[in-house]
């Protein structure tokens, strides 16, 4: 399915931050749970609360997808890497990762002309690899509340 009249994209705003922090944590107990264990899925967010997401989207780089104006998922890009792209577990396989994967490429090509990277979550792998990114190798990454790490795959488009 493709992205449809109901969905719109825009920069994300200061009052956003909340929603992105909600989306953030419902995408990772409802899409990740089948690659990760239940204490990495606890923990996972670590200490961080919508003032990270606020700080974040003051960079200018963020974009939200809102569906009927609710925020439903978000993308987020620094020069040469797409940092974060998450989505509602109700709103996967309509289209919208592939499109705000899009304008997170878009974004992390300005001002930058290398290779695109980013940190897949394993049950995200799949989802890059068929939209052009290959695997470099594994890793983990931690938020600091003693939680298992988290397993991650290093991709590059």
């Amino acid at each position: 399915m493709t992205v449809n009249s109901n969905f719109s994209v825009r920069a994300a705003r200061c009052e956003d931050a909340e929603a992105v922090f909600n989306v953030t944590k419902a995408s990772i107990s409802g899409l990740a749970g089948a690659s990760y264990s239940p204490n990495q899925i606890e923990n996972w967010m670590g200490e961080r609360t919508a003032a990270f997401y606020e700080e974040l989207i003051t960079r200018g780089r963020m974009i939200v997808c809102e569906r009927d104006g609710v925020v439903v998922g978000f993308v987020d890009a620094e020069p040469g890497e797409v940092t974060r792209l998450f989505i509602l577990p109700d709103a996967a396989g309509l289209g919208l990762g592939r499109r705000l994967l899009e304008i997170g490429i878009e974004q992390a090509r300005l001002g930058y002309s290398g290779p695109i990277r980013l940190e897949a979550t394993i049950n995200a792998e799949g989802f890059y690899r068929k939209h052009g990114f290959k695997s470099l190798g594994r890793g983990h990454f931690s938020h600091g509340l003693g939680g298992e790490p988290i397993e991650i795959v290093h991709m590059e488009l």
